[in-house]
């Protein structure tokens, strides 16, 4: 009987190539991130209810819809697709920067939320007054609004890792290239005798979100804290 944990070079692929591609999603997204959380935190203009639907779309829609969106755009027939392809030699469709893009598309709504809600629990005064205290800039930063920053990284770094539906409609099931552990469950599960290589996958999936949550929790319970001023 083979043993549970005994991972094949493909399986191991599979959880590497996932890492690399939550990785690089979470780190590509955290820029903008970033960005629209303070937009839409601390903005006030017209249309930012609109920019507040868009930015959480992803979690509403079919992620095949956003895949076949991505297809339509970053393709290789598609006008953002083919302008990277010949001005910078950058191609997303059918490799692992595109399955990176697919997860950062789906991962941006829960990094922004993260942040954003970190960021309205912040009273302005409570800033105002660190700094009049003699507090600086970074370490107001780091004390009242990193924790949520980096919540929100976890929290993007998770979903990039439970990403399907949209990865595999942009860049299908490529072995070494674009399969990542839910796309290689999915692959598992339609070949005979593949169930036990399907749940080891399923285990390490479970696993590597649960460490992402509890990691997450108290970065969370500490931004809170440093809101309330405790």
């Amino acid at each position: 009987m083979t043993p549970l944990f005994a991972f094949t070079p493909d399986e191991l692929t599979a959880i590497r190539l996932s890492l690399w591609v939550a990785f690089w999603a979470m780190l590509a997204s955290l820029p903008v991130g970033i960005a629209a959380a303070l937009v839409l935190a601390r903005g006030r203009f017209w249309g930012k209810a609109l920019l507040d639907a868009t930015v959480h779309l992803p979690l509403v829609m079919p992620p095949v819809v956003t895949g076949y969106l991505l297809l339509l755009l970053f393709g290789r027939n598609g006008p953002l697709g083919r302008f990277l392809a010949e001005s910078f030699g950058i191609v997303f469709a059918f490799r692992w920067t595109g399955a990176a893009l697919a997860c950062a598309v789906m991962g941006f709504p829960l990094m922004v939320r993260s942040i954003r809600l970190s960021l309205d629990a912040v009273d302005r005064r409570l800033e105002a007054a660190a700094g009049t205290l003699g507090a600086s800039a970074p370490w107001i930063f780091a004390t009242i609004t990193l924790p949520g920053i980096l919540a929100g990284m976890i929290l993007a770094f998770a979903r990039a890792l439970g990403e399907f539906g949209a990865t595999i409609t942009f860049v299908s099931n490529i072995p070494g290239e674009t399969q990542t552990i839910p796309t290689a469950i999915y692959m598992l599960l339609q070949e005979p005798g593949g169930d036990l290589a399907a749940l080891r996958l399923t285990l390490v999936s479970i696993a590597i979100s649960l460490a992402a949550l509890i990691a997450a929790e108290p970065l969370m319970a500490r931004a809170a804290r440093r809101a309330l001023g405790l």
